[in-house]
């Protein structure tokens, strides 16, 4: 067959074909996704369930010398990572404890040195607060943490200018510290918390060991994804 007599149907062939993939990118962004879909061998309703909602785990007051490396152990056996905002203090007592953190690929959060409302203090006593619990976390871990959790969440503007670090709140509080209730601890989590979501827990109980166990498997099942803090708080 010559040129000529190839020349028409390999025309139409391109034509069809820029025609398809016209049609791709004008088509609504739902029926774009759901052609994706079926292209890779999944139904739109497979690919979206494929999706995880991240939420992080955030514990303050450790280190414990008990009830840390407990929850250490079973962070570890879930393949989950979370952030421990330290009392320097605590650190100070159980060095070996923050390391094992570090080294586990947690993140370290500063939450003061003795647990003090920083709000309510004159500047240079709240910045001798954090500074000194930054400089114990360093001589443990190496390195100055970049996240600070104000103790009650009492936090002063005026405060801003002393410290680098990045302030993080929380989302959901179970009130673990007051209740001490593991069934209760996991029933206000798992029906309060929601995607992107910061959860407050705190690691000196072991009604709260046993509960972060069962949220994380709990809410595993549901669809949702722990996370590190930075994959919160910076994305």
């Amino acid at each position: 067959m010559k040129w000529k007599d190839k020349k028409l149907p390999i025309l139409l062939g391109i034509n069809i074909i820029l025609l398809l993939i016209n049609m791709m990118f004008t088509l609504e962004t739902p029926v774009k996704e759901s052609i994706s879909a079926q292209v890779a061998g999944v139904t739109p309703a497979e690919s979206e369930s494929n999706v995880k909602k991240k939420i992080a785990l955030t514990f303050d007051d450790g280190p414990h010398p008990e009830y840390t490396p407990m929850l250490l152990d079973g962070l570890k056996e879930r393949n989950v990572s979370a952030a421990f905002f330290l009392m320097g203090k605590n650190a100070e007592k159980y060095p070996e404890i923050v390391e094992r953190m570090y080294k586990e690929g947690h993140t370290i959060g500063n939450h003061s040195y003795s647990h003090v409302q920083l709000s309510e203090m004159e500047e240079l006593e709240a910045c001798k607060e954090m500074t000194k619990a930054n400089e114990v976390i360093k001589n443990i871990i190496g390195k100055t943490p970049d996240y600070i959790r104000p103790p009650f969440g009492a936090w002063s503007h005026n405060l801003d200018c002393i410290t680098n670090m990045i302030v993080v709140l929380w989302d959901v509080d179970p009130l673990d510290w007051k209740c001490q209730n593991t069934d209760l601890v996991v029933k206000r989590v798992v029906s309060n918390v929601e995607e992107d979501d910061i959860i407050l827990l705190h690691d000196s109980y072991e009604t709260t060991v046993e509960a972060t166990f069962q949220i994380i498997d709990t809410l595993e099942k549901e669809g949702y994804e722990f996370v590190s803090l930075d994959e919160i708080i910076l994305e």
